[in-house]
């Protein structure tokens, strides 16, 4: 994973209305897209800075584990993604050097990406997504 570019900063955010609207008429990031990712119980809505692109997360119901992470606050940090070309040949890399992963196969994420986490136990408290991009956004 060394020179991994960032793919995307995730924020879990309670008002994905209000949030956009600060992100993209205030900010002026520019939209770059919006979904359901129903297996994962949320909203993603991805705005953009430059080569920067901030992904919002919206849980589905307020019981889900994404929404007991943000707690009471309005929004909070939930991950960095790093953009990689095989995910299953770097899963299987960071697991033989003893990276304990979340996902031990990678799934579906948001706009057809495929996406695997790796453990915040072992990557210093910090949850870390390993995004292969389906198509150049």
């Amino acid at each position: 994973m060394i020179d991994a570019p960032l793919d995307h900063v995730a924020i879990v955010v309670r008002d994905l209305e209000a949030t956009l609207e600060l992100y993209t008429q205030t900010l002026g990031f520019s939209p770059v897209y919006r979904e359901i990712v129903a297996d994962q119980g949320v909203e993603a809505a991805g705005v953009r800075s430059g080569d920067a692109v901030i992904e919002l997360l919206r849980p589905l119901c307020e019981d889900s584990p994404i929404a007991r992470f943000r707690g009471d606050a309005a929004t909070r940090l939930h991950h960095t993604a790093y953009r990689v070309d095989d995910i299953r040949a770097e899963l299987a890399r960071l697991k033989a050097a003893g990276v304990r992963l979340i996902d031990e196969e990678p799934r579906r994420g948001a706009h057809g990406n495929t996406v695997a986490f790796l453990h915040p136990k072992s990557t210093g408290g910090v949850l870390i997504e390993l995004c292969q991009r389906s198509s150049p956004r």
